[in-house]
């Protein structure tokens, strides 16, 4: 251990820049064996280890970079597994650079460690090897209803599962994973990686429900006689828009209504839209990850050339660094500090440009944030024909909450105690429907929190 002196930090190779924009593959290698050991033993063992307290699911990072340096893959494999539901898909899609490599003691001058990639060889080479996670051996009569089978839903489904407690997981779509499905691109997430974990599920007990809407399909109220406790992993994908004149036009579209129309296409799944954005100019309006999806997606579905326009500049874009850096790298156009004042139409109601106004930032606040101001007269167009819009997202509504007692903030965030108890005894939240939009790992912590409760309440 401790050899940053003599190792630099070593990224996962990528794939050709041309060769990967011709398809939806990952466009990341996997580390091999030595050097994933290799980049391992760059680790120092820290005392209070930052890697650590940087995660959201507060993984055992340096015990599973010590067991890797020294080759021990059933072990690293065991403790990877152990805090985390999926560390095959963290390893692939967190932003490693704000989180856990981020907080890395080596980050400031050295390099961090490349904990995202060691994550993934720790669990894809245990599948080689035929190792599998845990779960529990004992099965008890107690039953789990999961709506939504997202990140959160498959976390909790994962935990539950280990203690036990058999779990019904129910979903509207025809695959189950969510985001992780529909809403990641193939070439950060290969959709068998969550297929595979799917079937692990299934392996230990899970029953998954697909095409199932609750309140349409089956009642909110059923479930509650038919299982001991409910958790609820609603997620948060009701696109925002922007207010701006245009917008409904008939090539505007919202980022996730973008993405999962591309991903059933792919999938060969009916879908509600077609989409098409072969030979045309298209603009993203966002800066952050959805928003790199979508012109990294864009430029994998042929459009003659995609541009992405944000309202601040690089360094105050809200995802990963290296998504962006990808996208440049794939030929994406970035326009700064622009913000979007009109969608323009033709007179038969197609797009042909937006009009936009450049913006500058404001003198850091008492808290140190700096606001976005228009600079007056600044106005002009970008050509389009395309505008996909990547915004954020809020939380849709259901009205099986509001009648089942379950409440909600302004913002339609579900409200759950420090057990993720809703103020509905035995109905359980966690993920973007309770907290807002937000990461995956994330999502994983809360679905993995909500099962202890759960559990410690059924099994008490």
């Amino acid at each position: 251990m401790q050899k940053f002196y003599e190792v630099g930090r070593a990224d996962a190779k990528k794939r050709d820049v041309v060769e990967r924009t011709k398809d939806f593959d990952e466009i990341y290698e996997l580390f091999a064996s030595e050097k994933s050991s290799e980049q391992s033993e760059r680790c120092i063992q820290c005392g209070d280890p930052y890697c650590h307290d940087g995660c959201p699911l507060h993984n055992y990072i340096p015990q599973w970079l010590k067991a890797v340096a020294y080759k021990d893959l059933e072990f690293a494999f065991s403790l990877s597994n152990e805090s985390s539901p999926f560390p095959e898909v963290m390893g692939r899609i967190c932003p490693h650079d704000r989180l856990c490599e981020g907080s890395c003691t080596l980050s400031d001058g050295h390099g961090a460690i490349t904990i995202g990639s060691i994550e993934t060889f720790i669990t894809e080479e245990g599948f080689k090897k035929g190792l599998k996670p845990n779960f529990g051996e004992h099965v008890t009569d107690k039953k789990v209803a999961i709506i939504g089978a997202g990140p959160a839903g498959l976390s909790a489904a994962t935990f539950l599962l280990r203690y036990g407690i058999q779990v019904e997981i129910f979903d509207k779509q025809s695959r189950a994973g969510g985001l992780l499905t529909y809403g990641i691109p193939g070439f950060k997430l290969d959709k068998n990686i969550v297929a595979r974990r799917i079937r692990l599920l299934e392996e230990a007990g899970a029953i998954f429900h697909k095409n199932i809407e609750i309140g349409k399909d089956i009642s909110f109220e059923q479930l509650r006689e038919d299982f001991d406790s409910i958790f609820l992993g609603l997620g948060a994908t009701k696109g925002r828009k922007s207010d701006i004149k245009g917008e409904d036009a008939k090539d505007a579209y919202l980022a996730m209504d973008f993405l999962s129309t591309m991903q059933k296409k792919l999938f060969d799944e009916k879908s509600e839209q077609t989409i098409d954005v072969k030979d045309k100019n298209v603009v993203v309006i966002g800066g952050g990850d959805t928003a790199m999806d979508c012109v990294r997606t864009s430029l994998r579905e042929n459009a003659k050339n995609v541009r992405c326009l944000y309202r601040r500049d690089a360094l105050n874009m809200p995802g990963s660094k290296k998504e962006y850096i990808n996208a440049k790298e794939e030929g994406v156009l970035f326009e700064f500090f622009a913000s979007p004042k009109q969608i323009i139409v033709n007179d038969k109601g197609s797009i042909v440009a937006v009009e936009m106004i450049k913006t500058k930032l404001s003198d850091p606040d008492e808290h140190g944030r700096q606001r976005v101001e228009e600079i007056s007269g600044s106005n002009f167009n970008v050509e389009a024909d395309v505008v996909i819009m990547a915004l954020g997202f809020d939380i849709q509504e259901y009205s099986f909450l509001a009648s089942n007692g379950i409440e909600t903030n302004k913002w339609g965030q579900i409200l759950v105690d420090e057990n993720y108890e809703t103020t509905k005894s035995g109905i359980y939240a966690g993920g973007d429907c309770y907290r807002g939009a937000s990461l995956v790992v994330h999502a994983a912590k809360d679905g993995r929190e909500a099962a202890k409760a759960i559990a410690k309440k059924l099994l008490s």
